[in-house]
């Protein structure tokens, strides 16, 4: 099994800053893509942002030049900088990796979607 761990959100005043990490464990091979999603009221879940392996990212246009994801390949942890934070930002966040569970997976290059359990992020006006 695996499991994503999330921390770091709360709640923060327009204009704030929060950072966001998520660490995977257990039968981890490898992790292909992660990424950070969210879920406002009413709303479908939506990306933020991705990353591979590799370390090239994406961003949603809405936080393009606010937020940033990372990764630390060594830790199998994601993170969220998150910059100028807005009270349309207002949601709960979860964290999605593609994880390689064994040596055989990896050889038939099939991966796993793992979600974390999300983080409430509250931004106030």
């Amino acid at each position: 099994q695996v499991q994503l761990v999330e921390s770091g959100g709360g709640l923060v005043q327009a204009g704030g800053s929060l950072r966001l990490s998520c660490a995977a464990s257990g039968s981890i091979f490898s992790i292909n893509d992660m990424g950070w999603y969210r879920q406002a009221p009413g709303m479908q879940r939506e990306l933020v942002a991705g990353i591979t392996r590799g370390g090239s990212t994406n961003h949603a246009d809405s936080v393009k030049g606010r937020f940033t994801i990372s990764r630390d390949n060594t830790k199998n942890t994601v993170y969220l900088q998150m910059n100028s934070l807005k009270p349309e930002d207002t949601a709960v966040y979860y964290c999605n990796a593609q994880v390689i569970t064994s040596a055989q997976a990896l050889r038939a290059m099939t991966s796993r979607s793992y979600w974390g359990q999300g983080t409430q992020v509250t931004v106030s006006s």
